[in-house]
């Protein structure tokens, strides 16, 4: 299991953490800082899910026109980690 730690940039969150298994599975996704609820429902609905689908998926959500969102940053960190 690899630990990912990732310092986002142009949104609240200040930093993600999770792990990617030997399969590209992500797991403990945890944001600090930002949009607290949203930011646990996204940890939750991605334990287990393959970490470049969920980074295509993610990638290009916008938020309040920062050009940005907690969950493209995620898509960057994925991107970076694999």
């Amino acid at each position: 299991m690899k630990h990912i730690t990732y310092s986002p940039s142009g949104v609240c969150s200040r930093q993600i953490d999770f792990d990617l298994d030997d399969q590209g599975l992500m797991h403990n996704l945890v944001f600090i800082g930002g949009c607290d609820g949203n930011l646990k429902a996204i940890g939750r609905l991605l334990e287990g899910a393959d970490a470049k689908k969920s980074a295509d998926i993610l990638r290009g959500n916008l938020c309040g026109g920062r050009g940005t969102s907690c969950a493209d940053q995620l898509s960057k960190a994925i991107d970076e980690a694999i």
